[in-house]
């Protein structure tokens, strides 16, 4: 069982950046594959990034693949989410989700476990 908490959404003006932690229990969660994922009003849920539990490779929505950077702190059993250069259209609720299997792809079927999510809006 892993249970997961994110933190640092907020309010952010368009060309700023901000960076999203996601903090699990559990001492296997190195062996964790997690990602993230948002969701804005009316809109179907979007995958954004993930990283693999072993050898941490990452995986990211082509279109955010330049400005958001995954990565994993397995010591502090924490996973980040790096955004730049946000936009308006990146505003959402971004949950961060993990399953224990070693593969990794854009689909939130796979994932086992989510945080409750944390709200980012971007002003223009």
């Amino acid at each position: 069982q892993v249970q997961l908490v994110e933190s640092g959404g907020g309010l952010v003006q368009a060309g700023g950046s901000l960076r999203l932690s996601c903090a699990a229990s559990g001492r296997t969660f190195s062996s964790y594959t997690v990602g993230w994922f948002r969701q804005a009003p009316g809109k179907e849920r979007e995958f954004v990034a993930a990283i693999r539990s072993i050898g941490g490779d990452t995986y990211y929505a082509d279109s955010m693949k330049s400005r958001f950077t995954i990565s994993r702190d397995n010591a502090k059993n924490t996973v980040y989410l790096q955004m730049n250069s946000l936009k308006p259209e990146d505003t959402a609720v971004y949950s961060c989700a993990a399953h224990g299997r070693f593969t990794i792809r854009p689909m939130g079927s796979d994932y086992d476990y989510w945080g409750q999510g944390t709200q980012v809006t971007v002003s223009s």
